[in-house]
């Protein structure tokens, strides 16, 4: 035998039987279930839906009786009749009665029983309702109801989204609707967007117990270590708990919790969206703190290249002079727009913030701010006013749209923007959200900006495995066999230039000769690149640093493997650390690979 004990005080807990009170939800959990297959009532995601109808499906009567000490009390009362109903008997419902107050009840017993109203003796059950029976009135009776000419009601009731999470669906959210086609015959809304929950780490429910809470405050204004600990000693956790978590939070915060802003959490939970739960890790929302210092920086390289009297133009950059690289991201800000708006509309909001951050800092900011510098330095006038109103146009769109996730920062930043005097929104808030901007999709713009960052990428690379200093800006080369692609190349070698730091910078066609004194490499069917590397580097030295790197990498490799092939490994260690020993040594093995085909290029130059 078990015996249940408090886990607070200790104390036995006894069951206890008592009379209780019930409401029958056939009828209203019937209409509920009606309300989403008929498409009155949105669930989303989906995927809840089958919740829905699971529980709604299966309904049985409601206990709504608490015995607590706080709570709406249940409005039933028991009646005393002399002579009549001399001891009332709690198990029957013939001697209660129901009312808003005692008055009404008093009569409501007097009718009931044909007697006098003074001959009638009332007590109020002392069980209050059950709180999802007290919050499944909310959407109606905090507005006034039962009065239906009240204002508020009449403006605000029903109303439109109500957004939750999915562990109280049946708990709240159908209790709601059921109670509102009961007593009001509407819905309280006809969309439900129902959230992913927040767990640590790991995966597990965040629970005071554990000793894995984190406080979202701790994460927008930072937290030290003592801090984390104290909380700790300070919980009613048990001593080898308190030991365990006590490891844990040192090793996962050494130095504390950094101050990440209220933007960068909202942004962080956001893109977890994602998923199906939300495994929160305060280092991910770092991360996107760093992400909001990279917008701070974008808008300040910006504010640094317009003049003091530049204004936008009226029509966008209709009619200006674009090159490649801007046709190419006002074309990604168009697709942006369109895809955002989709996504808003459909609550997707996981992939919506993705979308926002890839066009900030893998488009925005990784290269078409990087291809329009040789512009800022140039003498071109008109190009100079392209891209201007190019940027401009990128930062107002991608502000607007970036500013239902990332409120503060947002609103500080297009204030700083020179907007068209007169036209300038007085907040952020209440600008217009983007809905459509021009495209350059049938220039082809994309599928040649895909053939410039692949062959930037691929010096890139070539850089790095020769282990250049940022500043040597080695000559490069690049031969093209497509006579179209020829000609885009030759237009954009400043941009080149600019994205590899190279220094001289050339395109040739297929059949010329090769430049000498320089490594070769593919890059695809139309493209060859050329790296001048002769007395550039010496080249003894650098093979000789490879086959330095090489015996590092062989040893680190051969103690893995060891490890790896010990008896017992598979058992004894834990999932996530062997995936982390495997991926370590597939990067060991592709850096040895990149390493021997290196030192065979140099070779080829003693």
């Amino acid at each position: 035998m078990r015996l249940g004990l408090c886990s607070r005080s200790n104390d036995i807990i006894e069951p206890y039987l008592k009379p209780q009170w019930y409401v029958d939800c056939k009828d209203m959990a019937k209409r509920s279930v009606d309300a989403v297959k008929n498409k009155e009532l949105k669930i989303v995601p989906e995927s809840h839906e089958r919740t829905w109808f699971n529980w709604l499906e299966n309904i049985q009567d409601w206990c709504i009786s608490r015995q607590l000490w706080w709570g709406h009390r249940i409005p039933v009362y028991l009646v005393t009749i002399p002579g009549l109903i001399d001891h009332p008997d709690t198990n029957n419902n013939d001697h209660y009665v129901v009312g808003r107050n005692e008055e009404e009840a008093r009569l409501t017993a007097a009718k009931k029983f044909n007697v006098e109203p003074s001959k009638i003796k009332l007590v109020q059950d002392e069980d209050v309702l059950d709180t999802w029976f007290s919050s499944g009135l909310f959407p109606f009776s905090t507005l006034g109801w039962p009065d239906c000419n009240e204002d508020d009601l009449k403006a605000f009731f029903p109303g439109d989204l109500l957004e939750t999470g999915h562990d109280i669906l049946f708990f709240w959210v159908a209790r709601m609707v059921m109670m509102s086609l009961e007593l009001t015959d509407k819905l309280p809304f006809h969309t439900v967007f129902l959230h992913p929950m927040v767990r640590d780490e790991e995966g597990g429910k965040m629970s005071k117990s554990k000793g894995n809470v984190i406080d979202p405050l701790e994460v927008i204004d930072s937290c030290n270590l003592d801090v984390l600990l104290q909380k700790l000693y300070d919980s009613n956790l048990p001593e080898s708990e308190i030991k365990k978590t006590v490891v844990q939070k040192t090793k996962e915060f050494p130095n504390g919790i950094p101050e990440c802003g209220t933007d960068a959490l909202r942004f962080s939970l956001l893109n977890y969206m994602i998923q199906s739960n939300i495994n929160l890790d305060v280092k991910r929302v770092v991360g996107y703190r760093n992400f909001c210092n990279k917008l701070w920086n974008i808008n300040k390289f910006a504010l640094s290249n317009f003049s003091q009297d530049f204004q936008p133009e009226a029509k966008g950059v209709e009619g200006l002079k674009l090159s490649l690289s801007d046709k190419w991201i006002i074309t990604k800000l168009s697709k942006l727009i369109e895809q955002t708006n989709e996504r808003f509309d459909n609550y997707d909001f996981g992939y919506m913030v993705q979308g926002l951050y890839d066009f900030w800092l893998k488009e925005l900011a990784d290269f078409y701010i990087e291809a329009i510098k040789p512009v800022m330095k140039s003498e071109d006038p008109e190009a100079k006013k392209a891209a201007l109103n190019t940027l401009y146009v990128c930062l107002d769109s991608g502000l607007r749209m970036l500013h239902p996730p990332m409120p503060f920062l947002t609103e500080e930043l297009f204030q700083r923007l020179p907007h068209r005097k007169g036209e300038a929104p007085e907040s952020i808030c209440i600008a217009p959200y983007p809905t459509k901007l021009v495209s350059f999709a049938k220039d082809n713009v994309e599928e040649n900006v895909v053939q410039l960052q692949s062959i930037v990428s691929k010096f890139r690379s070539q850089f790095a495995a020769l282990n250049l200093a940022k500043s040597a800006n080695p000559d490069i080369f690049i031969q093209v066999s497509n006579p179209a692609l020829k000609q885009v190349l030759e237009q954009e070698t400043a941009v080149i230039q600019s994205l590899v730091r190279s220094g001289v910078t050339k395109v040739v066609a297929a059949g010329e000769p090769e430049p000498k004194g320089c490594l070769k490499t593919f890059v695809n069917e139309h493209v060859t690149v050329f790296v001048k590397v002769v007395g550039l580097i010496d080249i003894n030295l650098e093979i000789s640093r490879v086959d330095k790197r090489n015996a590092q990498l062989q040893d680190l490799m051969e103690k893995l493997n060891k490890k790896i092939t010990m008896k017992g490994y598979e058992q004894k260690v834990p999932e996530k650390v062997r995936q982390e020993n495997l991926e370590k040594l597939q990067g060991y093995q592709q850096e040895l690979d990149a390493n021997n085909k290196s030192i065979g290029d140099l070779k080829k130059f003693l």
